[in-house]
């Protein structure tokens, strides 16, 4: 099997038995990563000498048998908002000197080190993941893999694009609004949002209590894994989720067989393309063959109102606007222009609208709690259309995105896997949605439609051109 195409439990055994050396399998990853990058341009930056002495390293341990720890020699990718010592951390922006945070690893960084994993690149994001494409002042556009006329989604759109290349088998994202689950969906690939702050992370990281950190993968069962490392970190988090099994991979098998899940095909909130609901409709049918008690629901009625209230776009201006005041003056003019529009736009809200949203996420977070008291699992378009073209953020996009900005709102566990292509090859991705703190029962389910269907493909690495054109 190509070593880019293997996941991550694959180059693991391959390791153990010899058959496969960390230093080849990072070194055909840096190769696809360097020819991609002036079509995709998926990486911010990529680490060469530190990556390929880390892979030395981890070779040595193999040959002695003994591996560091579970994802000993695995290249693994960060989004540029994580703290990742080596490489600087930008959050795709030119506000931000060219050594920021160079010298400091996030406790999930840190976790993922000490399990042996190779960091080897930061990947790009929309500036300080303010929007769901990804094109930033400081890189430019990311372009999706399955059509370099579109955008790959984001703001975790150089994670998505990269796993969808085969260039590493895991990459580590964050997740305001759908950041993980839109460039997996546009993408291919698996991505899950776990329950706020299952996952530590540095203090101050976000103030608005809606972003989490989490892995994208090409394989449900990689996530687990990664997420098992993750959720050992060390850390100083006073929000830290309440103290959970480490070996997510457990019970992983178990299937869906009695579960209660509810299937909306559009949340009574946006007009899904017609596509997108044929195969998401197709999903759900794969649940109820494989033994669960599959409902359709036309909205949950915690949601109503949802969009109307503008309760996550007012909180999430609010954080961008914040994040402008703490520039210079001068540095205004470096930002990207809709990033400035955001802030803008909060800088004149009163008081009171971001009470009024605060007030609204309180009551959408209970409604939510209730409504899982009857279902185990929600199941929903992980987005309503295609990705746009790019450059540019279309007008209709530049709301919350409705099918999982509420997920953050209300800090469930929530995940996109692969379920379908369009008529010229786009992927097409299910959410899989559940109760706070249950992100055993979103991992589970999504292994169960992957045994079933089977693993989405890489997308092929050859020169710009549209797909089905």
């Amino acid at each position: 099997m190509d070593e880019l195409q293997m996941t991550a439990a694959e180059l693991v055994a391959a390791y153990s038995t010899g058959g496969l050396s960390p230093l080849e399998v990072l070194q055909a990853v840096l190769d696809h990563a360097h020819a991609s990058q002036p079509d995709v341009n998926a990486f911010r930056e990529i680490d060469v000498d530190g990556s390929l002495a880390a892979a030395t390293a981890s070779e040595r341990r193999w040959r002695a048998g003994a591996p560091r720890g579970p994802l000993d020699g695995v290249p693994v990718s960060v989004k540029d908002m994580i703290a990742t010592r080596g490489m600087a951390t930008r959050f795709g922006s030119r506000t931000l000197p060219a050594n920021h945070l160079i010298d400091v690893d996030a406790p999930a960084v840190a976790a993922l080190r000490e399990a042996g994993a190779i960091i080897f690149g930061k990947t790009t994001t929309s500036e300080f993941g303010h929007k769901i494409v990804t094109d930033s002042p400081l890189t430019g556009c990311t372009r999706n893999p399955w059509d370099r006329t579109l955008t790959s989604g984001g703001s975790s759109g150089g994670a998505g694009a990269a796993l969808a290349l085969g260039i590493g088998p895991l990459a580590l994202g964050t997740d305001g609004g759908g950041s993980i689950r839109i460039p997996a969906c546009w993408n291919g690939v698996f991505g899950f949002k776990p329950s706020f702050k299952r996952v530590p992370t540095a203090a101050g990281d976000d103030p608005t209590r809606l972003s989490n950190i989490g892995p994208m993968s090409r394989s449900v069962d990689d996530a687990a894994l990664m997420l098992q490392v993750l959720c050992g970190a060390r850390h100083d988090d006073w929000e830290i989720a309440p103290h959970a099994p480490l070996h997510w991979r457990d019970g992983l098998q178990d299937g869906v067989q009695g579960l209660r899940i509810a299937f909306s095909p559009d949340l009574g909130l946006t007009k899904v393309d017609d596509e997108i609901a044929s195969s998401v409709a197709a999903a759900a049918s794969v649940f109820e063959d494989l033994g669960a008690h599959v409902d359709i629901v036309d909205r949950p009625p915690p949601l109503h109102g949802y969009m109307s209230s503008r309760m996550h776009s007012i909180q999430w201006m609010c954080r961008v606007s914040h994040t402008v005041r703490a520039a210079a003056p001068h540095q205004r003019s470096e930002f990207d222009p809709d990033l400035l529009e955001l802030a803008d736009i909060a800088h004149c809200l009163p008081a009171s609208a971001l009470t009024d949203a605060l007030q609204a996420r309180h009551e959408l977070a209970w409604g939510m709690h209730r409504f899982f008291h009857r279902y185990d699992l929600l199941l929903t378009p992980a987005f309503h259309r295609h990705p746009p073209p790019v450059p540019g953020l279309p007008a209709d996009l530049r709301c919350a995105p409705p099918l999982t900005s509420w997920c953050n709102q209300t800090m469930q566990p929530a995940a996109s896997i692969p379920c379908g292509r369009s008529a010229k090859g786009l992927p097409i991705g299910l959410q899989v949605v559940a109760q706070r703190y249950r992100d055993d029962l979103v991992l589970r389910a999504c292994h169960a439609y992957e045994e079933a269907r089977g693993r989405f493909p890489c997308a092929p690495l050859a020169s710009a051109q549209r797909l089905g054109a």
